[in-house]
């Protein structure tokens, strides 16, 4: 069967309420097409074994530059809207080979597990300072104070982006990141890719000793990064080097928050750390769905069939809390044996940073509750409200007493 049931939005409750919704879909209409909230029509795909099937098919194809046709022809807001008309979508994670290979080949040496592991010492002193600061005070978002601070702080360390930028960016990465208007997402994409271009520039006239003047010196000496792909490759390790970690930290706090029980157990047994960091990202993931796919021949899964020309949204959330493959999915279980969970992906695209953002889940949300063992919400769950966002699974704010 195919396009026989009315689109699903992704909207609303899809988003405030995700678990609830994908268990429905998984049972009733594994794939079927979907609304995200600016009108893109998609095929949401909602069980693991399709989900990971769908990550890893090489029929499914990345590159945005030559989906345009596709985003006018499904999406009443056009293809020049939001980010895709824009130089921010030239990068790994929407490019399919051989480009793809290229410009991962250009920065996986730096998130090798060596070289990740290196960068230990740095990451403690940051968390030590952060924590430092909020033991001065009784309550704090512990987003703003904390879950944003260190990722953002070793994300422009890493590539050599000012520190005193972070804020416009933060701005502009939370827009581009959203479900709001595609005027504003716009107006975001152009301010970021100018604040790049001038960044990238500055870099090329005074290299330093950063990931950003690497790539800029692999360009110029015949990598065949063009400007764009420069701009795009920035974008995508600036935002993803700390959205994705901010959410890790913030969830996984969260859940522990709201699971007593999980944490008196981590805390007594601090080698389950590692163990656990798997469990908060397959539990509640800081990634509800991967970037969008697109067929270009009938794909069939589940026994629905996905036309030629049709965007594939995969629900990474979904897939994790599939009961087919995790027994007892909606119990927080910091014991549960490690692996198998799609929080970082699958495929040739897998998340390229997953070393150092379970580093930093790791270090933060252990030093944090070892620091605090008087941790606790400062509101009502239900209050806790998510980001407008398809693509990320985070929390607005954190509110928290800290004794």
């Amino acid at each position: 069967m195919s396009g026989t049931t009315t689109p699903v939005r992704l909207d609303g409750e899809a988003i405030q309420d995700p678990y609830s919704f994908y268990q429905q879909l998984r049972v009733e209409a594994p794939v079927r097409e979907a609304l995200m909230p600016r009108g893109l029509k998609v095929w949401m795909v909602t069980r693991y074994a399709d989900v990971r099937d769908a990550l890893a098919n090489p029929t499914l194809h990345k590159d945005m530059r030559a989906a345009r046709e596709l985003i006018a022809r499904h999406s009443p807001e056009g293809a020049s809207d939001g980010v895709f008309g824009s130089d921010l979508v030239a990068h790994m994670l929407n490019s399919d080979p051989p480009d793809h290979t290229r410009l991962r080949k250009l920065v996986a040496k730096a998130f090798t597990m060596r070289r990740v592991e290196l960068m230990r010492p740095r990451v403690e002193e940051i968390t030590s300072s952060l924590l430092d600061a909020l033991a001065t005070k009784d309550e704090v978002d512990l987003i703003d104070a904390f879950a944003f601070e260190l990722p953002v702080t070793v994300i422009c360390e890493l590539l050599g982006v000012p520190h005193a930028d972070r804020d416009d960016f933060r701005v502009w990465s939370t827009l581009l990141v959203s479900a709001d208007e595609a005027a504003k997402v716009h107006e975001a994409s152009v301010a970021m890719a100018a604040y790049l271009h001038q960044l990238i520039a500055t870099k090329r006239a005074a290299p330093a000793d950063d990931m950003l003047s690497a790539l800029v010196q692999a360009s110029d000496d015949g990598d065949q990064l063009t400007e764009v792909e420069l701009v795009s490759m920035a974008f995508l390790l600036l935002v993803a080097g700390h959205e994705t970690t901010v959410n890790l930290i913030a969830n996984g706090v969260l859940a522990l928050l709201r699971n007593p029980d999980q944490l008196a157990t981590l805390r007594e047994n601090p080698d389950l750390l590692p163990g656990a960091v798997e469990e908060f990202l397959r539990y509640d993931g800081p990634i509800g769905h991967a970037t969008l796919r697109y067929t270009m021949e009938p794909l069939e899964l589940s026994g629905t069939t996905i036309p030629a020309g049709e965007f594939v949204l995969v629900s990474l959330i979904s897939a994790n809390r599939d009961p087919d493959r995790f027994p007892a999915a909606d119990d927080l279980d910091v014991t549960r044996p490690g692996g198998g969970h799609l929080a970082f992906g699958h495929g040739i695209h897998f998340c390229l940073g997953a070393p150092l953002a379970r580093l930093e889940g790791q270090i933060a949300i252990g030093r944090l509750i070892e620091r605090f063992p008087d941790l606790a919400l400062a509101t009502d769950p239900a209050e806790l409200r998510w980001r407008n966002s398809t693509l990320l699974r985070g929390l607005e704010s954190l509110p928290v007493r800290l004794r």
